[in-house]
């Protein structure tokens, strides 16, 4: 929904009713993740995407007739149904999309919960998308972490299956997965017939950059394609300019090492942050990396990487190891940097590195989808 929201709150404040589709489920090549919404504005325009075209008109009539009843409806559009081929899901997955009439009435909340989604706040929404009481259906409690006022808002009608659903989403919302949770009718655990969707929003998640060069600027414009909040970081002031790097949400003068020091001891590095070290100077990339490639636990990065030739890389692994790192701790180096695409140019090179970065957050091979024979989509996380 994070995507839709804008237009979403547009229409909230203007007292409209929108048809909004969520994804909840998805199996086999599902080309949109749990979570993707496309809603159908009381204009009749539609915005968003539940995936990425192929079922969209159906969903689109789905939302029109939810909207005109008032009742929530959860559909599943498989590529083995007649209905799947006749919308155009030939592409071998399975989608379950929930379809609710969203206004200030039926969602008060939602604007407290916008403010948290756009502040970076962790917020989930748990919905119920399938009931034995039909009237369940569409019932929703707004969730935040412990300690946080408000931390619950909203009820399912029952105060066994609130707490139930509760400490689950704040599990999820942990982890940043959206997932169906089954209980039963009440609540009760290990048991069917209650089906509830948590979405969760976590603040985007990080990708820095170190080494104000021209190739920084190209990496932190696919940053931001990819949906990062992106830092460039150079200790030379007359480089590290926001004039430079325009895209860039933060631009900080520092040396390297120093800044990331700040930033684990401020706890803003996670399992979701990118390292993308572009320096290919020891006297800032050696620092940096020593201090990156020892993190673990939490504060674990998921990606860090380094720009350089193949002298350079060799160079850098050798004081690297002086400098006390073990093969353990270099495993987790990504150098040199990016995919083999052939690339000459600054923003040839930063689609290389946002390929890599996607390959190992999917598990994609980086192979040609011609020579493979997988399934185009891969799963989704969580």
């Amino acid at each position: 929904m994070r995507e839709v929201l804008t237009e979403l709150m547009e229409a909230w404040r203007a007292d409209e009713v929108v048809g909004v589709g969520t994804v909840v489920g998805t199996q086999r090549s599902a080309p949109r993740p749990p979570g993707a919404a496309m809603l159908v504005m009381a204009d009749g325009s539609a915005v968003g995407s539940v995936s990425g075209g192929c079922v969209e008109g159906a969903v689109y009539e789905l939302a029109e007739s939810v909207v005109a009843d008032g009742t929530p409806v959860l559909q599943q559009f498989g590529f083995s149904d007649e209905q799947a081929f006749a919308v155009g899901l030939t592409c071998g997955g399975i989608i379950d999309i929930f379809v609710e009439p969203v206004s200030a009435l039926t969602f008060p909340e939602l604007d407290r919960l916008a403010e948290d989604v756009h502040d970076g706040r962790p917020v989930a929404i748990a919905t119920v998308i399938e009931h034995p009481d039909t009237t369940w259906v569409g019932r929703r409690l707004i969730v935040r972490p412990d300690g946080v006022d408000p931390g619950v808002e909203g009820t399912l009608g029952l105060d066994r299956a609130d707490a139930a659903v509760v400490d689950d989403a704040r599990g999820l919302l942990a982890s940043g997965a959206s997932q169906v949770v089954t209980y039963g009718p009440e609540g009760e655990r290990m048991d069917t017939g209650m089906r509830v969707f948590v979405s969760s929003f976590q603040p985007p998640p990080r990708m820095i950059v170190f080494g104000a060069i021209d190739f920084a600027a190209a990496v932190a414009r696919q940053g931001k394609l990819l949906g990062y909040d992106v830092t460039v970081c150079d200790a030379r002031p007359v480089f590290a300019t926001r004039a430079r790097f325009p895209e860039a949400d933060d631009v900080v003068v520092s040396w390297p090492h120093h800044y990331l020091q700040r930033e684990i001891e401020a706890d803003r590095i996670d399992g979701r942050t990118v390292i993308c070290v572009l320096t290919h100077d020891p006297k800032f990339d050696v620092p940096v990396l020593d201090l990156a490639l020892r993190l673990d636990g939490a504060s674990q990065p998921a990606f860090v990487g380094a720009m350089g030739s193949r002298k350079t890389h060799d160079d850098r692994l050798e004081r690297l190891r002086e400098a006390g790192l073990t093969d353990e701790h270099l495993d987790r180096l990504s150098s040199p940097i990016g995919l083999d695409l052939g690339g000459r140019t600054p923003e040839e090179t930063a689609v290389s590195v946002a390929a890599e970065i996607v390959a190992l957050r999917w598990g994609g091979t980086g192979e040609r989808l011609t020579e493979t024979k997988d399934r185009v989509h891969g799963s989704h996380p969580g």
